[in-house]
């Protein structure tokens, strides 16, 4: 019954934010009491401090996962914008955006009224994204497959931050293009001014 109720908290959080969220919600779409919830997690605050906290280990884990393997940067560019496709279209499987879908984003939003370990998740997810990104591309340099005068800091920003803005691009865009459009141009413009393979 928890993980159930944690899954149908995602979708509400992001459909509703922190705020609009309500324990009747959760009980209609699952069918159970609103007592059945308070049983297990007390209140929302608990509730969505543990949904939170995992929901950022699990994408942290995949992208560290993505981002410490032996792919080129390019590949692991590429891996970071599949990860957000797939988290897009849970979300609107139409691949119109209909809904929001990235649930860091969502409560950044609303940061001074999640919690503190919510908080410190998505603090912790900001700097860990950010310290993956620029170990990627100092790999990259590393392995020749960037040149070394590549500017690393300033191509890891360009990076994190269409990472950190991926639900809001789409939502202006309506669908994924926009953001996949945005990952490929910074791939295009990286390999073009300092990509070192075929030349």
């Amino acid at each position: 019954m928890k993980d159930e109720i944690k899954h149908v908290t995602i979708a509400l959080l992001l459909r509703h934010g922190y705020q609009g969220l309500r324990f009747r919600y959760i009980a209609e779409q699952l069918g159970v009491t609103r007592a059945n919830i308070h049983h297990h997690y007390g209140n929302k605050l608990n509730l969505c401090e543990e949904v939170i906290v995992e929901y950022v280990d699990r994408t942290l884990e995949a992208w560290t996962a993505n981002w410490t393997g032996d792919s080129t940067l390019f590949e692991k560019v590429e891996g970071m914008m599949e990860s957000n496709r797939k988290r897009y279209l849970q979300f609107n499987p139409t691949g119109r955006t209909a809904h929001p879908w990235s649930l860091i984003g969502r409560m950044r939003l609303e940061s001074n009224v999640i919690g503190p370990r919510a908080r410190e998740a998505l603090a912790n997810f900001a700097s860990e994204l950010n310290r993956l990104v620029i170990a990627g591309v100092e790999q990259a340099v590393v392995n020749g497959e960037l040149s070394a005068d590549a500017p690393r800091a300033d191509i890891a920003l360009q990076l994190v931050a269409i990472a950190d803005s991926a639900g809001w691009i789409t939502q202006d865009g309506g669908d994924f293009s926009r953001l996949e459009q945005l990952y490929r141009s910074v791939i295009r413009i990286v390999d073009n001014a300092y990509g070192r393979h075929g030349r």
